[in-house]
C-alpha cells in the first residue's frame, strides 16, 4: 500500500491595487539600464548624416533623423533586403564609419 501524504490547506493572500501599484514603480525605476557594445554607439548618438554600419550584419546607411525612433537611408544590406529610407530604433546598436 501507498503512504498517503499530509496534504495541507494552502491559502493564498489577495494583493490589493496600492502594492501593485508600488511594485510597478519599483521595477520601473530600478529598470536595467543598456549599454551598446564595445567600439559601438547608440544610432540616436551619432551626428546627422554619419555613415553607420549595423553590429550584426552587413546593412550600411546614413542618419537622416534620430528621435525615438530614427530615420535613415539603407545603402547597402544583405540580399533580399529592402534599401532606400527606413525607420528604425533610435536604440539600435551600430558601428560608426569614419573612413570611406
Amino acid at each position: 500500500m501507498a503512504k498517503k501524504k499530509n496534504q495541507e490547506l494552502i491559502t493564498r493572500q489577495s494583493v490589493t491595487p496600492a502594492q501593485i501599484n508600488r511594485l510597478v514603480k519599483k521595477a520601473l525605476k530600478n529598470s536595467i539600464k543598456h549599454t551598446p557594445s564595445k567600439g559601438c554607439k547608440f544610432i540616436k548618438d551619432l551626428k546627422l548624416g554619419s555613415l553607420f554600419q549595423v553590429e550584426q550584419g552587413p546593412t550600411r546607411g546614413v542618419l537622416i533623423s534620430a528621435n525615438h525612433n530614427a530615420t535613415v537611408i539603407i545603402t547597402e544590406t544583405y540580399e533580399g533586403g529592402e534599401i532606400g529610407r527606413q525607420n528604425i530604433s533610435a536604440n539600435t546598436s551600430v558601428k560608426e564609419i569614419t573612413k570611406v
